[in-house]
C-alpha cells in the first residue's frame, strides 16, 4: 500500500506530499538554513525533484533533475495497447495536472536538467520541452547533456560528469 499508493504517479502525485513533509521537518530543525534546501534526484526522483521546485520554489532553493518525467500525459497512449478508453481525455488532464510541466509558471527557483540524448526510458523531449518552459517563464537553469547516453549511464565518466555537476551546483 506505501510503495503503490492510490493516486501516485500520473494519477494525482499524491507521494509529493512525502517530498513537502520532509521540507517541513528540515525547516524545524535549528541547524539548517531553511533558505537552503535543495533538492535532486534521477528519474523518478527527477521528477519529484521538478515537482518540487514547480510547486514550492518557497520551500526548495534549487534543484538538480537527472532525467526526470516532465509530461505523464505523453506517456498513457503508450502504456496501452488497445483503443482508446472513453476517459481518455480525464486521464490525460488528471496526467498533466500530475506532472512538473503543469506548474511551472509558479517555478522560481534554479534547476540543473541532465540527462543522455539516447535515453530510451524518459524520452530526451521531456527535457528539451521543460528548457523550454523554464526559458519562456524567465526560471534560471543550466544543462548537462550527454551525447549517445542511456537513462542509466553507461559510461562511468559520465556518472562521474554527472555527480560532479550537482556537487558544484
Amino acid at each position: 500500500a506505501f510503495r503503490e499508493a492510490p493516486n501516485s504517479s500520473w494519477r494525482g502525485s499524491a507521494e509529493y506530499k512525502d517530498i513537502v513533509a520532509a521540507a517541513h521537518y528540515l525547516q524545524s530543525l535549528p541547524t539548517v538554513d531553511r533558505k537552503k534546501i535543495g533538492r535532486w534526484g534521477g528519474s523518478y526522483g527527477g521528477l519529484l525533484t521538478a515537482l518540487g521546485l514547480a510547486r514550492n520554489s518557497d520551500l526548495f532553493a534549487a534543484g538538480v533533475d537527472m532525467h526526470g518525467v516532465h509530461d505523464w500525459s505523453v506517456f498513457l497512449p503508450h502504456w496501452e495497447n488497445r483503443p482508446k478508453a472513453p476517459d481518455a481525455e480525464q486521464a490525460d488532464k488528471l496526467a498533466f495536472s500530475s506532472s512538473p510541466d503543469a506548474s511551472v509558471s509558479t517555478w522560481k527557483s534554479p534547476v540543473l536538467l541532465i540527462q543522455g540524448d539516447d535515453d530510451r526510458n524518459v524520452p530526451f523531449e521531456q527535457t528539451v520541452d521543460l528548457a523550454q518552459r523554464l526559458r519562456e517563464n524567465h526560471v534560471p537553469f543550466e544543462q548537462l547533456v550527454f551525447p549517445d547516453e542511456i537513462h542509466d549511464f553507461l559510461l562511468w565518466k559520465d556518472w562521474i560528469a554527472a555527480y560532479s555537476a550537482t556537487a558544484d551546483f
